[in-house]
């Protein structure tokens, strides 16, 4: 069984639907980059010059109806770079769920093979947590996640770590975090547990016809001894960063229906920034281009 098939599980089917994010929004953006990566990469969009953008917003749920409100629940940003193309993934969790591949499928299989929110499934994830206790954070992050106010007051993290190559050809290890320039912001979870599905969406787009929405890109430099192959292992807060630019959102995309066929693929990249070695991120290039072809096909 692929990670795919176990996706489609834990949600069920919605033809047309991504196997997860099925719900979100397209929202055209400029990331105007500071000048600070220009020793350390030499990726055009992150040099001098503003670059256009796409950013989609999303809940994780394969299900398009999932309510937004109540619970806990991991959110997606994405952003499509224009020029060069190149993406950048990133949820509302510092850390990833499963180390490799295929404690990833064995997570989904935990959350899968039982009903939800029965006592076999809560058992299932203890024993998936107990056997891979690297997993622990993410989990905890996850569960505890506040609601947000807003798509434009919450934290997200792109989880892997990517390879810089520097004007000398030096290659350093670093990580991605968007900070939202409004702050973070938090509702509590009684007061929201009538919204309903898309509820933050609908008010990301209210908030733009009033003012654009932005966030600081930080990118954060490995140390000699941090694990690039583990995305589940944060690393220490006192390690170098630099702010690497702006992005400003400024309204939703005029074609919704071609920028949510397209696939936001972490592992597109372009010249000066390269995989590290994390297994999961190469991974997920598979996994993305399967659940594309299936919605292509329309299932």
């Amino acid at each position: 069984m692929t990670v795919v098939d176990a996706m489609e599980r834990m949600s069920g089917l919605h033809p047309g639907f991504r196997r997860t994010h099925a719900l979100g929004r397209c929202y055209d953006a400029v990331f105007t980059p500071s000048g600070a990566a220009a020793a350390y990469t030499t990726a055009a969009h992150l040099r001098s010059e503003p670059t256009p953008a796409i950013v989609r917003y999303s809940n994780t749920a394969g299900d398009p109806a999932e309510p937004d409100g109540g619970t806990p629940v991991v959110r997606g940003m994405a952003v499509k770079f224009l020029s060069p193309e190149t993406d950048l993934v990133s949820l509302n969790v510092p850390v990833f769920m499963a180390s490799t591949p295929a404690k990833f499928l064995d997570m989904t299989r935990a959350l899968t093979d039982q009903p939800k929110g029965s006592r076999q499934r809560a058992d299932a994830v203890i024993a998936f947590i107990t056997a891979n206790p690297e997993s622990a954070h993410a989990f905890q992050e996850a569960a505890t996640i506040p609601v947000p106010e807003s798509y434009a007051t919450i934290r997200f993290w792109a989880q892997h770590a990517f390879v810089w190559v520097g004007p000398d050809g030096t290659c350093r290890f670093v990580r991605y975090r968007w900070e939202p320039d409004a702050g973070l912001r938090h509702l509590r979870a009684e007061d929201t547990a009538d919204w309903v599905p898309g509820h933050l969406l609908d008010e990301l787009t209210d908030r733009l016809g009033r003012a654009p929405v932005s966030f600081t890109l930080k990118v954060q430099f490995a140390g000699p001894e941090d694990p690039t192959a583990d995305p589940t292992q944060p690393w220490p807060d006192d390690r170098p960063e630099i702010d690497a630019g702006r992005l400003e959102i400024v309204k939703p995309v005029a074609d919704q229906e071609f920028w949510d066929r397209t696939v936001f693929d972490p592992t597109r990249l372009t010249d000066g920034i390269e995989l590290s070695d994390d297994p999961v991120l190469a991974y997920r290039k598979q996994a993305y281009a399967e659940g594309h072809r299936r919605r292509a096909a329309g299932r």
